[in-house]
């Protein structure tokens, strides 16, 4: 027999990449997550890592072991499914997490209707990577998340997307701005701009590289603000602009313009759900991912 639990220590583990991270993910002391490992090794009667020096590394036997892991936490993971529909009546808790923006867009206002249905909401602001993270351990059942470096392939077995909807990106100037006159601009006219956005720990970066990558340039950032009431308070002090995506709304008291982006491609952030695979039918993931599209549209 093998403890799906220790199993799953092992799996943080390698997506971490040290104890030390994957400790801190599963809320464990580095030495407990070492002895999750052990003990998993003895039930298999194989090593599972080398030591080299203060780290460690996999070895052969547990990426062996890895490759089938995935496929094995799946399978529990439709076993719960279909037993969470024995269960009397329909609620209970479901956990999402996600970026700010699409949280105020999609979750909270999902909210209502799961609230009906008599499922328990439990919201987290993280970052694209944390959710993932969050995902994996069992911390979060949805996350909601833009495409950036950190988001797996579509063919990571571990996770199961679903798509929610194409958010376009407007380009945000003050009212007094030479191209506020505009009311269709290319991105790359605003290449000699000073650009307003957080480079460190902020998903919106990566999209604004991939942006205006795609439009031939690179975005020369001025000023370091990541949440978007103070971006926009930023810009409409006349110290830069931004990309804003569609979903979110300009705050009344600033004097700034949202101008339309023209060209081909038009930039725009991809919103989309993911579960662990195998969870979609559980019947509160199912309820939780059926409400997100709802008011997707």
């Amino acid at each position: 027999m093998i403890d799906l639990r220790r199993l799953q220590v092992l799996r943080v583990l390698a997506a971490r990449g040290t104890v030390t991270a994957a400790a801190a993910s599963l809320h464990l002391t580095p030495s407990a997550v070492s002895q999750q490992i052990r003990l998993l090794a003895r039930e298999l009667d194989v090593e599972l890592l080398s030591h080299e020096g203060r780290r460690v590394r996999l070895t052969p036997a547990a990426e062996a072991l890895l490759a089938h892991a995935d496929d094995l936490h799946a399978r529990w993971e439709e076993t719960r499914a279909a037993l969470a529909a024995f269960k009397d009546g329909e609620g209970g808790a479901l956990r999402v997490c996600g970026v700010s923006s699409a949280i105020a867009a999609l979750v909270a206002p999902a909210a209502g209707a799961l609230h009906d249905q008599g499922v328990e909401l439990r919201i987290a602001e993280e970052e694209t990577k944390d959710c993932f993270d969050a995902l994996l351990t069992g911390e979060a059942d949805i996350a909601v998340v833009l495409p950036t470096p950190d988001v797996p392939p579509a063919d990571d077995p571990r996770f199961e997307p679903s798509f929610l909807l194409d958010d376009r990106l407007d380009l945000l100037v003050r009212r007094g701005h030479p191209l506020a006159r505009r009311r269709r601009i290319g991105l790359a006219e605003a290449a000699g701009e000073s650009w307003v956005v957080k480079a460190r720990d902020n998903d919106t970066y990566a999209v604004l590289l991939a942006a205006c990558a795609a439009a031939g340039f690179t975005p020369r950032v001025g000023h370091q603000v990541k949440e978007w009431y103070a971006v926009s308070a930023t810009v409409a002090a006349g110290l830069g602009v931004c990309l804003l995506p569609r979903m979110v709304p300009i705050p009344a008291a600033h004097p700034v313009r949202r101008l339309t982006l023209a060209g081909e491609p038009r930039p725009s952030r991809r919103i989309s759900a993911y579960v662990r695979r195998g969870s979609a039918g559980h019947p509160v993931v199912a309820r939780g991912l059926a409400a997100l599209r709802a008011v997707s549209g």
